[in-house]
């Protein structure tokens, strides 16, 4: 469970671990964020299943709340107070729940926050945390039982599978990947993965591609040891092959120059502790 207030637009690739369920909402009234490629309505919940992968983003100033379940305690519990057979969809579903229940589950999920902020052993206490955790999981089945999921969703399906594979093809390249070359090994044609970069990340594919090499290289470089690691190894090693046009790439993106990152004190704090 978690929630978090964010003001800066940001993208996450999003994987559920197996046997378990993500169910994500909106807190607030800012803006909701994109999930799969679908903007998310305030008054929504998502749900993705075991195995889910999928893009969130952000545009902006965003308040957003989690709970992550067993999917096997959500079977057993849903379909005792369902009195049907209840079974989380392998897959991302979006549910409508009524203003009662959807306040309820967020009234639940605020003071479960606000509990955990103040004594965060609670929620660990098996004997402590039962009966909240409880009245959350009834209030999850209420939200996402009393209607049926959108049912326009099937197309997004097969436009998230798309996407999680130039993820994954992304992920595994060790250098920067040719957009003809993704589309040919993705088999859709390059204005198709160009319309859903924009409706999943809103952005090219190239850009987006620029974009994770960036944030690879800003990863490694704050965590490196400066008397071992160079500006330049870590540019060649995410696909920069001029090391000058990273450094100001970098910049223009970050504020600072790579080598002000890598001389950060997080490296020597790391080192300390």
């Amino acid at each position: 469970m978690s929630a978090a207030e964010e003001r800066l637009p940001r993208i996450a690739f999003v994987a559920v671990p197996a046997q378990t369920v993500l169910i994500l909402f909106s807190i607030g009234t800012a803006r909701a964020a994109v999930c799969g490629g679908i903007p998310m309505r305030p008054d929504e919940l998502a749900a993705l299943g075991p195995g889910v992968c999928a893009h969130v983003r952000i545009d902006g100033a965003c308040g957003w709340g989690t709970i992550f379940l067993p999917a096997e305690r959500l079977v057993e519990y849903g379909s005792a107070l369902t009195g049907t057979r209840f079974s989380p969809s392998r897959a991302e579903q979006h549910w409508r729940p009524s203003l009662t229940a959807s306040r309820n589950l967020r009234s639940l999920h605020s003071a479960a926050i606000r509990m955990a902020a103040k004594n965060p052993q609670i929620l660990t206490n098996e004997k402590a945390g039962y009966g909240l955790r409880q009245q959350l999981l009834h209030a999850l089945v209420d939200c996402i039982s009393e209607r049926s999921p959108r049912d326009d969703m099937v197309l997004e399906r097969r436009n998230q599978e798309i996407m999680v594979r130039f993820e994954q093809l992304l992920r595994t390249s060790q250098n920067r990947v040719a957009m003809s070359e993704a589309c040919a090994l993705l088999q859709v044609s390059d204005r198709d993965l160009r319309r859903l970069c924009r409706e999943h990340l809103a952005m090219s594919p190239t850009s987006y591609d620029r974009l994770r090499r960036m944030s690879s290289a800003r990863r490694q470089l704050r965590r490196g040891d400066p008397a071992l690691v160079t500006v330049a190894t870590v540019a060649r090693l995410n696909g920069f092959c001029d090391p000058g046009r990273f450094s100001i790439r970098y910049r223009a993106m970050f504020g600072e120059t790579p080598s002000a990152t890598l001389h950060r004190v997080d490296f020597i704090k790391d080192q300390k502790t």
